[in-house]
């Protein structure tokens, strides 16, 4: 098993980023692959869990390893894949996701993407115990800023979409962050969740 591997990221897409470890690119989805930046000088930290089914193995990747052990605590749960997580984790305020399992806040937990009522009430039940002293510390690394507005806000809108999130909804979304302030996809993006949830 993996813990960690340090290299060059050389790829940014709205579901993973590829990092390149001694001339091997690895493809590591993540959960908000724009707080990574392509830089062909800068090596980079990131903390890695391996999923292994019949028929692949999926890297999947973290900015910390808070932000790790949140994941794996949330994997363990009865209803909840790796991309579910990964979907639960794009939200960048991690504490607020602590905060609303250790107090039964389960109409929190619905505003995710695929996550319902019973599969809400289930991460409760399986987290709340675990998660009682958990402290979240993640900061998100920002994004290198965007030659123009629109690419950026192109990106996040596709990131939503990879977090399965509905079209509709992304329409929706779309219209409001027009309205922001934002000019880099990690604005444009965190401006959406929050919107959202």
């Amino acid at each position: 098993m993996y813990e960690y591997l340090t290299g060059l990221v050389t790829s940014v897409t709205p579901q993973y980023v590829v990092l390149e470890v001694s001339g091997v690119g690895y493809q590591l989805f993540v959960a908000n692959p724009y707080c990574f930046q392509e830089d062909p000088a800068k090596k980079v930290r990131i903390y890695v869990y391996q999923a292994v089914r019949d028929d692949a193995i999926t890297l999947f990747g973290f900015v910390d390893r808070a932000e790790k052990q949140l994941f794996l605590q949330l994997i363990n749960v009865s209803g909840i894949g790796p991309k579910s997580a990964l979907a639960i984790l794009a939200n960048p305020d991690h504490q607020g996701l602590i905060d609303a399992i250790a107090n039964d806040n389960v109409g929190y937990l619905t505003k995710f993407p695929g996550i319902g009522k019973k599969t809400a009430s289930q991460i409760v039940l399986d987290l709340k115990d675990k998660v009682a002293g958990m402290t979240s510390n993640t900061l998100l690394t920002p994004a290198a800023p965007a030659e123009t507005d629109n690419p950026a806000l192109q990106d996040a809108l596709d990131a939503l979409t990879a977090l399965g999130y509905k079209e509709r909804e992304v329409k929706h979304i779309k219209k409001q962050l027009l309205k922001t302030d934002a000019n880099t996809t990690q604005e444009y993006l965190s401006q959406a969740l929050a919107l959202i949830n």
